[in-house]
């Protein structure tokens, strides 16, 4: 799963959903990668290296956290990020994120194969039903 975090946004206690499932299932082959971003009002104006400390010391992050990097569709915006919106199902213009903690379940091959709006709990069981699924296939 590859998620686009920031540390002062209302949706930042995800962080300890997202630990939660990186627990429950990390031990099967699952991986989330945090990219921290300031694209959205601002709520990540820390480095890379401070948003780690921040979600360690806060909410126990054991996952990675990457570099920061610009996640919103524009000129700027990271080739990651620009192949997981062009790549999720669904309508272009929904898969881009809108917001911080859009979620993208990649499988083994590296196909998106689907998308979280940010407001999806990491937890909710239409998350955890697709990780089970693709960690059997």
């Amino acid at each position: 799963m590859i998620v686009n975090t920031a540390s002062k946004c209302g949706l930042t206690p995800q962080f300890e959903q997202l630990e939660q499932l990186y627990q429950e299932f990390k031990d099967q082959g699952f991986e989330i990668l945090g990219f921290p971003s300031n694209d959205f009002a601002g709520q990540e104006p820390n480095s890379a290296e401070d948003a780690e400390q921040f979600c360690q010391l806060n909410y126990g992050v054991s996952f990675p956290i990457m570099e920061k990097i610009h996640v919103k569709k524009g000129a700027n915006q990271h080739e990651l990020f620009k192949f997981l919106g062009n790549n999720a199902p669904g309508p272009n213009l929904l898969t881009h994120p809108k917001w911080n903690f859009q979620k993208y379940l990649i499988n083994k091959n590296g196909e998106v194969i689907d998308y979280y709006i940010p407001t999806t709990e990491p937890t909710s069981e239409k998350v955890k039903d697709k990780i089970r699924a693709l960690l059997k296939s």
